[in-house]
This record gives C-alpha cells, structure tokens and sequence, in this order.
C-alpha cells in the first residue's frame, strides 16, 4: 500500500466526518421567501381591512384588488442545516442572507415581533396622513418631542405639546419653527402657541444663543390630526413599514368614488411618509414572485429598488417605477385604462 493510499484512506473518515457535521449542524444564515399577498381592499376577520367614521365612503366590490406584498422568513431562533440552506440558495424565489444581516441587533423572536408591529403602526398613521393629504385636508401637526433641561424653553413647553404658532405665523412643520426662531435676535423673547390637552397656551420664552442663531433648545417632529376617523386593521402577524404604499392607496380608493383598480389585480410595496414620498424596502425579490404568483398584472416599485428588481420572477406582471403616491394613482389609473400602456420602469424591465 503507497503512501498516498494510505493518506487517503486516513482522511476519508475525517472528509465524511466533516461532510455530516456540515449537514447536520445548525449554520447562522437566515432564508427569504415570498410571503402571501394581501388585498388591502378586503376584509380582516370578518370586517372592512379600512375602516372610516365621519367621512362617506366607497366600496367597490369583491373584484377590487390592491394586495400588499410580505416576505416570510426564517426567525433568528430557527436553525437550518446545510441541505435547507443549498435548497434555498439554488431556488430562483428564494434568498440566502447571513443572520446578522437579517438581524442585526441582539434580541429575541418577540422583540422582533414588537419592533415589527411598532413600525407597522407608524407606517398605518403616515399612509393615512398621505392619502388624507391627496384629497387636500391639512393633517400634519408640529409636536415637540423633547426639552433639553436648562434650556430657554425649560419650564414653558412640554413634550407632547403641539406648536401651532411662533409669534403670529401659523407654523405646520419642524422646520418652519426653526426658521420662525432663528429670525430673531439671541436674547429676544418669542411667544409659541400650543395645544396641550385640549388647551391653547401661549407661552413667552426668551431665546437663547447657538452657533451665532437664536434657539429654545426643545427637539421637534411631525404627528398627524385626521379630521375624521381612519382605521386600517391587518393581520397582527404582519409587521413592518413596507406596506405604506399600498394602504395608502387603499384609503385614497376607499375614500374616493370609483374604483381605482377598475377591478383589476394590482400590488405593490414601498414605504410612504406623511407627503406621499415612496421609500424602498426590503425582500423585493421575493415580493414580486409573490404577487405573480397571487394573479396580480401590474406591481409599484419603489424607484429606490431599482436596483433590486433585475431578474425578478415577474411572470407576464408589468412592473413599474413610482416615487410619490401620485405617480402610483396615475400609474394605475393609466395602465387600467390601456394594460399596453407606456408606463415609468426600472431601466430594462416592463
């Protein structure tokens, strides 16, 4: 027996050893798949997914079809072997992420499930602020989110208070307020008018100086009051901001009349904020197989997944590029009319 024989004969053990280990064994990566589709149009146990007191509303029939698009995947507890793993690598739906990408911070199943549900509550109230604010009501409220201690406004403005005005200028933005505070002097005395707990205030607050600019020293940001009630109700088990766009879309149709699907399977994804801006989203590649798959024929796409979506199982399902909620109505509103339409794309894709 040669050498090289006998090496061989010594390593197999270990090779086959390896082999089974790396089979058998957990490996941290975690797997994407598409997950099922949801027409925001429709009904969650038992009721209306949109639901609108104060305001007249426009249902349009089991036929109309906006559906959000989810992504399943594995949890940061699951534990997946090699041959899971290269199934889902070779598959053309599904992708292969290493779990610290998936799940970056430590934590648990139910923090997950927590953070998800926290975001998709926000993303709920700014698909509602942006469909509200496509039909012109003025729904965007400047709140203050925090006084810095020792500040001017320290003992005068509390968070949660809701600015109003800055002096005799009616203010609807953080930004605004800043601009309103800086034009005076360091030094100078100011009045804001605020709302806290169903009261007016008006409080007089001598500024302070940063950077050469006059300041109060508070953190501002944007909450919304609707003047009338919108509910959007989902499955609980849905997290996440993704959705944005699509219910967005889904209040603006429920609330306007005719149908803005005309009947038609649309979907989509995409975050939205309180302006109607569309932001990109995760799992691209795994929503738009999912939609085909549900018989949808036109899906929105983010113009910030762009990039994503080249080589996307789509099927016969056209894909197009939206930015704001305006350009996904025209976009529906002209493909409904004309499926052959020339519509907005993501470079080669149709």
């Amino acid at each position: 027996m040669t050498q090289r024989t006998l090496a061989g004969l010594v390593a197999l053990p270990l090779v086959v050893a390896l082999i089974v280990i790396a089979w058998v064994v957990p490996l941290p990566y975690t797997i994407y798949s598409p997950g099922p589709t949801v027409n925001v149009l429709g009904k969650f146990d038992g009721k209306d997914i949109v639901q609108v007191k104060g305001h007249k509303v426009y249902r349009n029939g089991k036929k109309a079809q906006l559906r959000m698009t989810t992504v399943s995947e594995t949890t940061r507890e699951a534990t997946l072997g090699l041959w899971t793993l290269l199934g889902a690598w070779m598959s053309d739906t599904e992708a292969v992420y290493p779990r610290e990408v998936a799940y970056p911070d430590r934590g648990t199943v139910e923090d997950d499930r927590e953070a998800g549900q926290v975001q998709m509550a926000s993303a709920q109230d700014a698909a509602i602020a942006a469909a509200l604010t496509k039909l012109g009501e003025d729904v965007d409220e400047v709140s203050v989110a925090e006084v810095s201690k020792d500040a001017p406004a320290a003992g005068k403005l509390k968070a949660d208070d809701v600015v109003t005005k800055v002096g005799d200028k009616a203010v609807d933005t953080p930004e605004e307020v800043v601009t309103a505070v800086q034009k005076v002097k360091p030094g100078a005395t100011i009045e804001l008018t605020v709302e806290r707990k169903d009261k007016t205030l008006t409080e007089s607050i001598k500024t302070g100086e940063k950077e050469g600019k006059a300041f109060i020293g508070v953190s501002l940001g944007t909450t919304y009051d609707f003047p009338y009630d919108v509910k959007i109700t989902l499955d609980p088990v849905i997290g996440g901001p993704s959705a944005g766009l699509m219910m967005a879309l889904s209040v603006y149709d429920t609330l306007t009349e005719g149908p803005l699907t005309d009947n038609k399977r649309i979907a989509g994804t995409g975050t939205i904020d309180g302006s109607g801006n569309v932001g990109p989203i995760g799992g691209i590649q795994q929503k738009i197989p999912g939609a085909a798959a549900d018989g949808a024929k036109l899906f929105l796409v983010p113009a910030g997944n762009c990039q994503d979506v080249e080589g996307a199982e789509n099927g016969d399902m056209r894909l197009t590029r939206v930015e704001t909620l305006d350009d996904a109505i025209k976009a529906i509103e002209t493909w409904t009319k004309d499926p052959n339409a020339k519509l907005p794309t993501c470079g080669s894709t149709k």
